[in-house]
């Protein structure tokens, strides 16, 4: 295999020892490792460490003599498979964000093609500060894959988001990256999205606030990542993802219908479909009128259980995810849902929040496990949550292989 090379970018904050960490795990995978540092950086750790663990030249000063003639920046920028900056701090992450190109990083970053991963690490109040959150949002939209601090004890002494993600974590990033998150290829998913419409008369009906964004994301990565994509969707303004099979449904019976034709073949299942709970018991063929009423009095019935039937014929090798939209007890109400749809796993959201939820490009989610772990997940993209639950997926059909007969 031929070997890639990392352009590991080292900036001015206290987790940049970490750095040197991530540089020898890198060059113990195999990959070529060129390390871009700034002036600040090296007031945390000498160049010299960088060079001893990655065996090349390290790089600070812009206007340097290369110890072969090249014009440095752009030859890193061609060189690089992937440019990782750890840690980001909120510096880089605003020059970045609007252009500037004042050193050697922040003109290799122009310069290049390559995907680029940030790891930001900084103290809370700077990490949670609208203008930082304003320029990873505007990275984000370009394209740059952005692997979010843990929340934790911080050098400064005190605690919350900003300390940088764990060496894991960002190799995971780098490594999905450099082989195109082809993790999926070979399998086939069924996604649900959207609202359903349970119709009253041949102009009203019953729906929900949903616009289809969270699944349209699910389906979308799914595809990137090389799996064969089906996606159930009730009626939405949204346009089907580049190599995604769409399959067009209106009411909660008609989705039902089609997850359980499609069901057979899935490797997994993620219900992200807001699938409205009741329906009028009756239809009128004939528009209702106003005249001659003052009230409207109507029955309503429940819709199938969609999760229910696929409980009942889930087979143990498929993996099976719902969604929990929520405006209260969300963690319990969640947690119930798991258990009685006997969920892999369940992401539970807050639809109370301004910022995440429907119509919003944002969500804010938990995944609750079945053995009781809540993991919270920050302020994401839509994107990155859906990347977050393929993820765990994934991990979940690797935990249901059966053991090789060898």
């Amino acid at each position: 295999m031929e070997r890639k090379t990392v352009i590991l970018g080292v900036t001015g904050g206290i987790a940049a020892y970490k750095a040197a960490d991530l540089a020898s795990r890198l060059v113990q995978k195999g990959y070529t490792v060129k390390v871009v540092m700034t002036k600040a950086a090296t007031r945390f750790v000498a160049p010299l460490t960088f060079q001893t663990l990655t065996g090349q030249p390290v790089v600070v000063d812009m206007f340097a003599a290369p110890p072969v003639w090249n014009v440095a920046h752009v030859a890193y920028a061609e060189a690089a498979d992937v440019v990782l900056i750890a840690p980001a701090t909120a510096d880089i992450i605003a020059k970045l964000a609007h252009g500037f190109a004042d050193d050697m990083l922040t003109t290799t970053v122009l310069a290049t093609q390559a995907p680029v991963v940030l790891a930001p690490a900084m103290n809370s109040n700077m990490y949670l500060n609208p203008a930082v959150r304003e320029n990873l949002g505007l990275l984000r939209a370009r394209g740059f894959y952005i692997v979010e601090p843990e929340t934790g004890r911080l050098a400064c002494g005190a605690s919350g988001p900003g300390r940088l993600a764990p060496p894991e974590a960002i190799l995971e990033a780098v490594e999905r990256v450099l082989r195109g998150a082809q993790d999926l290829a070979g399998w086939r998913v069924l996604v649900t999205a959207g609202p359903t419409r349970e119709p009253l008369d041949p102009v009203r009906f019953l729906s929900n606030r949903s616009t289809g964004k969270m699944g349209y994301a699910l389906a979308s990565v799914a595809a990137r990542r090389g799996a064969n994509v089906t996606l159930i969707s009730g009626p939405t303004s949204l346009e089907a993802p580049p190599s995604v099979k769409r399959v067009e449904v209106t009411s909660a019976e008609e989705m039902c219908a089609q997850v359980l034709a499609h069901l057979p073949e899935a490797t997994a299942l993620v219900m992200a479909a807001a699938v409205a709970d009741w329906r009028p018991r009756a239809f009128s063929p004939e528009k209702i009128k106003k005249e001659g009423r003052e009230t409207l009095r109507l029955e309503l019935e429940r819709t199938p259980d969609i999760l229910a039937e696929v409980a009942e014929r889930k087979r143990a090798e498929q993996v099976v995810v719902g969604f929990a939209a929520e405006s209260s007890h969300l963690a319990e109400r969640a947690r119930e849902k798991l258990v009685r749809k006997r969920l892999d796993f369940i992401v539970a959201n807050d639809i109370t929040r301004s910022d995440a939820g429907f119509a919003s490009d944002s969500n804010q989610v938990q995944i609750i496990w079945p053995d009781g772990r809540v993991e919270e997940l920050p302020l994401l993209t839509k994107e990155e949550v859906a990347a977050a639950i393929w993820d765990r997926v994934l991990r979940v059909k690797k935990e249901n292989q059966p053991p090789s007969a060898n």
